[in-house]
């Protein structure tokens, strides 16, 4: 068999839409205030994907994994996107919970964040605790809550493979 590149892959992939749920980490931020959801939904909507499923949580455990849980189950969606809640300060959970119940990791976003992320801010990018993996079939990404460390997230490592990993996460 022949062994396919990258680019064949995003080819055979297509440029469809893709299913994503939203998930902002916060005390404070509500629906309003949302600067991310905000960002996301007009940005992955101009590109014709669809948001089944937001919320916004504390960053209390078993909220995290009753949100991962839930967004999992639901049929189309391939993506979760949280936003914040990785720090590294005591009552930043979501890393933790995250990470616990991933199935299969992707090392490759965080490193490749926190690259992105110092070329911006210095070394202050390595107090992210940024992951990402597969979690029931659904690909899951957690990243800072900063609408910039979002934005560098989504433009510069997500949108550019969004269908490629949708794909790779349900193909036999």
């Amino acid at each position: 068999m022949m062994n396919k590149g990258a680019d064949d892959h995003r080819e055979f992939a297509g440029h469809g839409p893709v299913t994503l749920a939203l998930v902002t980490v916060s005390d404070t931020r509500t629906m309003e205030t949302d600067t991310n959801y905000h960002y996301l939904q007009g940005r992955l909507s101009a590109l014709g994907h669809s948001i089944a499923a937001y919320r916004i949580i504390k960053d209390e455990p078993d909220q995290v994994a009753a949100a991962l849980e839930e967004y999992a189950s639901l049929p189309d969606v391939r993506l979760i996107l949280f936003n914040g809640g990785t720090g590294i300060s005591p009552r930043d959970t979501t890393y933790d919970v995250v990470s616990r119940m991933l199935e299969k990791t992707l090392p490759g976003f965080g490193e490749l964040f926190r690259m992105l992320s110092y070329e911006e801010v210095g070394a202050a990018a390595m107090l992210s605790r940024a992951t990402a993996g597969v979690y029931k079939n659904t690909l899951v990404f957690s990243m800072p809550g900063s609408p910039n460390a979002v934005q560098t997230a989504v433009e510069k490592l997500i949108l550019p493979e969004i269908n490629h990993l949708a794909w790779e996460v349900v193909r036999k």
